[in-house]
């Protein structure tokens, strides 16, 4: 009976794949249902799930970056790597395949393999070559891509069949035709498709992650899986990476650490400094209680160490006598660089003047070791020790009218008996932000300092004014020391 998967491509129902069975009765790829069902009636046919399709291969390119950080997805089924520079991890090009297709068929994935100096050649020969793996010769390239049929040029099938009622169905017959014959019957595209094919012209390909210039990898012949043994591995990686780095006087605030698993799944872990670095010793260290929660699984065959948001790095000369700003910074960046790392870049910052005199937005969040911009604070002002993030209802409140401060409230289910006030510090709400509906509520605030029976000490505000559009709210926001 025999089994097909249709999609619909330019308004009509066709076939993308077809079992051995179908196959071997006449069906094919790119042929319409119709004439497909009128050839086997008995065919089944199961529709096309493209977006799971394209989605399955993005995880087969995330899993193939073991092989080459190049790695572009060729939609619908293909995958382009630029493995200059990565085949001799692999014990040469030969082996790299080998391993390759070993590995996808392991996993019940049908590939077809090809080596060549372009990518068009690669893909020619990959689809369309007899043997499952081919791996061209730069002599050789040109005679293997003449036999290949005239489809090995990526051409729309009206090109191809069009070239075939001409009686043109190899590559080499095409090439050997003259150029300007060829530009006025077809299209510049079919002059582009083969000066690619045969590496005259360049090919532009997005690769799924951006070239990382600033990587080390190593690639095991037996996987690992002892802890200390990535770590020794990484630190190898890092003294490498760093000695490239030092040589650019470059430094970086971004680490990124691979584990490529031998059971395909890959493992990330990163660092983050404070300040530019290139210590191999310290980044181990930064790792060290990041990699306690790797698994390892059956192995790990390649690790990856990578350097992002690389910045110049000069040796600085710190004054012994007066400490100066970087001198401070450089022996803060240690423990900034630990606690991040711990529990999180967000949770390691230093406050820093906003200009606002709304409480709330008087101070923002940046770096530890960022400086502050010309901003300053108020020293005229008194403020709170501690400020709540949100304002808190004050429910029920015991206050003079028509403008006096509270003489008694309750927070949280206790009571306060105020003793001592001061105020009121009238605070307007900054109208030229938008939306307006941000201040709504508390367009207008009037400040106490209060101290309650026991000597504690709070700022409360009211909004609201008797005999106003709204009704008086009162409102707890920080504590003085």
């Amino acid at each position: 009976m025999g089994m097909a998967i249709v999609a619909l491509e330019n308004g009509a129902r066709r076939l993308t794949a077809v079992d051995d069975l179908a196959a071997s009765e006449g069906a094919f790829p790119g042929q319409s249902m119709a004439d497909a069902l009128a050839l086997l009636p008995r065919l089944k046919i199961v529709d096309a799930e493209v977006d799971e399709d394209a989605a399955a291969l993005g995880r087969l390119a995330d899993w193939c970056v073991r092989f080459s950080p190049n790695v572009a997805i060729d939609p619908p089924d293909g995958l382009f790597f630029d493995i200059a520079g990565c085949a001799h991890l692999w014990g040469g090009e030969a082996a790299m395949a080998a391993t390759l297709l070993q590995r996808l068929t392991a996993q019940e994935i049908p590939a077809r393999i090809a080596i060549a100096d372009t990518f068009g050649a690669a893909w020619a020969l990959a689809r369309h070559a007899p043997e499952t793996i081919t791996i061209a010769q730069p002599d050789d390239e040109a005679s293997l891509l003449s036999s290949l049929p005239v489809e090995a040029l990526r051409l729309e099938d009206s090109q191809a069949h069009q070239l075939r009622r001409l009686g043109l169905t190899t590559i080499g017959q095409v090439a050997a035709l003259p150029s300007i014959a060829l530009r006025k019957r077809f299209s510049d595209d079919l002059m582009m498709r083969l000066a690619r094919a045969r590496g005259e012209a360049e090919e532009v390909l997005h690769f799924r992650y951006p070239p990382a210039p600033w990587s080390e990898r190593k690639v095991f012949a037996e996987p690992i899986g002892k802890p200390e043994d990535s770590m020794l591995l990484l630190r190898d990686l890092a003294k490498a990476l760093f000695a490239r780095l030092e040589r650019a006087g470059l430094g970086s605030r971004l680490f990124l650490a691979t584990f490529y698993r031998v059971d395909g799944d890959v493992a990330v872990r990163n660092v983050r400094t404070a300040l530019p670095a290139r210590e191999p010793r310290r980044l181990v260290d930064l790792f060290a209680p990041k990699l306690e929660t790797l698994d390892p699984g059956f192995g790990i065959e390649t690790i990856v160490l990578s350097a992002g948001d690389v910045e110049p790095l000069k040796h600085a000369q710190f004054d012994l006598v007066e400490a100066t700003v970087d001198a401070r910074d450089a022996d803060l960046a240690p423990l900034i660089d630990r606690l991040r790392n711990r529990f999180g870049a967000g949770e390691v910052w230093r406050a820093a003047p906003y200009p606002s005199h709304v409480p709330e937005r008087a101070s923002i969040r940046i770096a530890p070791l960022e400086q502050p911009h010309n901003e300053t604070w108020r020293l005229d002002q008194s403020r709170p020790v501690r400020l709540l993030r949100w304002p808190e209802t004050l429910d029920p409140v015991l206050a003079p009218l028509p403008d006096d401060p509270p003489r008694r409230f309750h927070w949280r289910g206790h009571a306060h008996l105020i003793r001592r006030a001061e105020g009121p510090e009238r605070i307007g709400a900054e109208w030229w932000r938008r939306p307006w509906a941000e201040n709504a509520d508390d367009r207008i605030r009037d400040y106490y300092q209060v101290e309650d029976d026991s000597g504690a000490r709070f700022w409360v505000f009211r909004t609201g004014l008797h005999g106003g559009p709204r009704d008086v709210q009162w409102w707890l926001h920080g504590f003085f020391a």
